[in-house]
Order: structure tokens, then C-alpha cells, then sequence
């Protein structure tokens, strides 16, 4: 049973991990005991695989998807972008992907590099890329797409944002995974508003762990242009370190009390926000693990997300 047909029948739930970029890292990631060993025991139903801008760290984002494979305890989903990909390059990829078992993917534009104009590609949109693997691979693949409940940062409205998940929908993709968001207002209106456009694709909603201040403000702003609720915000102010979280000049003590009430408060509010979530309708809860189990397997545990008894 793939993932789409998983939330049919059930709310999923997934993780996401990155590539290390050394091998300290990768042994920490996917060695024996690793983290993806510890994630295998929170039962969850895949374990998805960023992939860097242009192909960077392909080859680490391939290694980790065959170990996820190998172990056998839940679906490998791969991130996978237009960005520098030709449609010769494409198609060499994602049959590398097949010969080694990965059918899953999420198909994105991605991130444009600081100074492009485009994906300096031969696909521009995520819509071009959900077409073209539909074209050269049929149904090999189980296709999720991003979607944007405060609409993409580079879309010129929400109601064009929406109109071009549909086009993603059309085009062949399975289900949404969602780009974080805060606002639960906003996040209602979007089901509502997705739903009354004609899209039926189950939503997996993605949702970053609120544990560092810096990685916190860095995430919303630094590509999403996300709204950080009220309590989000205060939890920030309550917990800032002078001058500012990016370059700190207080005292050792002083900055690692704050970080250790701020991850507290944090795993609290992450707690509510996945409650909040789980009554509007959605289809699956996708946790970017940050390639850590402690901190993510408490939130996991206290949520309810899965029955571990």
C-alpha cells in the first residue's frame, strides 16, 4: 500500500531527515543505533529525504534512502527539485531511485540559489516536473507535491497558489505535503478554500519542532515568509538573548538557560499545534525530525500521534 492510500484509510505519520554532509554525520544518522534506527520505533509510516539545491548532496540523500529501504520498517520518500536538472538528468535520477526501490517522491520546484533568475533547468515548476514524470515513469511513482497555506512566498496571490496545486493535482500528483505554518486560521481557511477549489489529495501537514530560537526565526523568514502566531512570538521574547539569537554576548549561563526554557516551551506549544491540526480535517502529521530522536520521540509520545502501548 503506498502513502496516498494510507491517508485514504488513516491519518499517516512521517518523518523528515536531511542529508549529512560528513561522514560523522552519517554514521550518527543511519550507523547502528543510529537516529533512524530510534525513528523505526516510533512506528512511523515513511521517512522522507531532503535534496539539496542543484543536486547538491544527492549521493548522501541517495544513502540514506537505501538504508531506509533496507531496514524494511517504513516507505523511503524522496525529496527531488527542478533546480540545475535537465530532463536527460532527471530521468537518469529517478531511475537510479527505481533500480534501488524508491517509488515515493516529493516533486518541487525548490529553492532558486541567491543571484538566479530561474531553475537554469529544462522544467521551471513543480507542475512541468509532476507532468514529466507522469510522462516518462507512468505510475512508478507515488507523487506528493508542497502545498502553501499562506500561499508560496514567490506566488503572486493565494487563490494563484491554489489554482496551481490544482494543476499539480491534474497533472497526476497523489497527495499535499504541506510548507509549515503557524497560523491556524490561515490554515483552515486554506482546507476550506483547496477543498471548494476541487482538490481532493489527502494533506500531510508538515511541522518543524519548535526547539531553537535561531533555527525558529531562521525557518519562517529566511525562505517562507511564515506568520509566527502571538504565542509563538512570546514564547520567543520571553527567552531572547541580547543582542539578537544569531550573535549572543551574554554569559555561557545565561544563554544556555534561555535555550534550555525556550526548547521546553517550545515542545509545549509544538504539542498544541499538532493538536490543533489533527482536528481540521488533515490526513497525516509529516515531524522534520532535524535528524534528532530525543526531543522529537517526546513530542511524538505526548502528542498521541501513535499508540506506542
Amino acid at each position: 500500500m503506498n502513502v496516498a492510500e494510507i491517508m485514504e484509510q488513516r491519518n499517516a505519520f512521517s518523518f523528515e531527515v536531511f542529508p549529512p554532509k560528513t561522514d560523522v554525520g552519517m554514521e550518527k544518522l543511519c550507523g547502528e543505533g543510529g537516529v533512524l534506527e530510534k525513528l523505526y520505533t516510533l512506528n512511523p509510516d515513511y521517512i522522507s529525504c531532503t535534496y539539496g539545491a542543484g543536486g547538491t548532496n544527492v549521493g548522501k540523500n541517495l544513502e540514506v534512502l537505501k538504508k531506509i529501504k533496507a531496514d524494511g520498517k517504513c516507505t523511503p520518500v524522496t525529496h527531488f527539485t527542478c533546480v540545475a536538472n535537465t530532463k536527460e538528468g532527471i530521468k537518469d535520477q529517478l531511475q537510479t531511485y527505481l533500480d534501488n526501490g524508491i517509488d515515493h517522491m516529493l516533486a518541487l520546484r525548490g529553492d532558486i540559489p541567491f543571484g538566479w533568475t530561474g531553475t537554469n533547468g529544462d522544467l521551471h515548476y513543480a507542475t512541468e516536473l509532476v507532468k514529466f514524470v507522469r510522462k516518462e515513469f507512468g505510475d512508478k511513482f507515488t507523487i506528493a507535491v508542497a502545498g502553501s497555506p499562506e500561499g508560496h512566498i514567490a506566488c503572486r496571490s493565494l487563490e494563484a497558489d491554489i489554482s496551481f496545486l490544482k494543476q499539480k493535482q491534474d497533472e497526476g500528483a497523489d497527495y499535499i505535503m504541506t510548507q509549515l505554518c503557524w497560523d491556524m486560521d490561515q490554515f483552515r481557511y486554506w482546507m476550506d478554500a483547496i477543498r471548494a477549489a476541487g482538490i481532493w489529495m489527502p494533506v500531510d501537514v508538515g511541522i518543524m519542532p519548535v526547539l531553537d530560537a535561531a533555527a525558529t526565526i531562521n525557518m519562517a523568514l529566511s525562505r517562507n515568509g511564515c506568520v509566527m502566531s502571538r504565542d509563538l512570538c512570546e514564547i520567543i521574547s520571553k527567552n531572547w538573548i541580547f543582542p539578537n539569537p544569531f550573535a549572543p554576548n551574554e554569559s555561557e549561563e545565561s544563554i544556555a538557560a534561555k535555550k534550555a526554557s525556550f526548547k521546553e516551551a517550545g515542545i509545549e506549544y509544538t504539542i498544541k499545534l499538532i493538536d490543533e491540526y489533527r482536528v481540521c480535517g488533515i490526513n497525516g502529521i509529516h515531524l522534520y525530525a532535524l535528524n534528532k530522536y530525543d526531543d522529537v520521540a517526546r513530542i511524538v509520545k505526548e502528542s498521541g500521534i501513535v499508540d506506542l502501548i
